[in-house]
């Protein structure tokens, strides 16, 4: 099995780690000349917790979330972000309220879809959407889109990592951003100067992980 060569890259944050390759990547939107790996921000709960609590950071003082919306596998860190938003201890706008902690579907065309016993977790509900990365920020518009449509309202969009400020008219929060990576670069496919250049492609990545070409 082919495996890229993952540096685990210090950041400003004591407890939390980025780790990267550095290459030539493609998603389904964009190149960049970075892999950046979040499957551990994900997946183990102590970094998940720590992920949530940054984010936590920036909204518990005056943002409503009575439900987290969570893309690209972001269950875990978004159930850590509710009891973080949720608890008493915090001078917040939802101390003793439960957060809902949802998942949309997605239909063939790409869509988001909400079931009909999910729909009152989101209609008439402040919404948070999270996400692992926004660098285009189409999945992320999209899923703004399908919040506004069930009746719902976003009142923050956060990730782990973004090179994005805002989207959709609503800023983005994120742990990390391209300052924390010397040279971070991101291009739409058709712009890429990797190409240009000739250089292959090092793997097809997404929010599971990468695919090594």
């Amino acid at each position: 099995m082919q495996t890229l060569d993952i540096i685990k890259h210090a950041t400003k944050r004591n407890n939390l780690f980025l780790r990267v390759s550095v290459g030539h990547f493609a998603t389904s939107n964009c190149h960049s000349n970075y892999y950046i790996d979040v499957v551990s921000q994900k997946a183990r709960l102590s970094e998940a917790r720590a992920v949530a609590e940054e984010i936590c950071s920036y909204y518990y003082a005056d943002t409503i979330v009575d439900t987290v919306l969570c893309l690209d596998g972001t269950e875990v860190i978004g159930a850590c972000l509710a009891d973080s938003l949720s608890k008493a201890d915090f001078m917040n706008m939802n101390a003793h309220k439960s957060i809902y902690v949802v998942t949309p579907e997605t239909t063939n065309g790409s869509q988001f879809l909400f079931r009909d016993n999910i729909i009152p977790m989101i209609a008439g509900k402040h919404v948070m959407i999270l996400a692992a990365s926004l660098a285009s920020g189409k999945t992320v518009e999209a899923a703004i889109d399908a919040v506004k449509y069930y009746g719902g309202t976003v009142t923050g969009v956060s990730a782990i990592f973004s090179t994005l400020k805002e989207c959709g008219g609503i800023p983005v929060r994120s742990v990390f951003g391209p300052e924390d990576l010397d040279g971070y670069q991101s291009y739409p496919a058709h712009e890429c100067p990797l190409c240009k250049e000739g250089r292959k492609i090092d793997a097809l990545v997404n929010s599971h992980g990468y695919s090594k070409l």
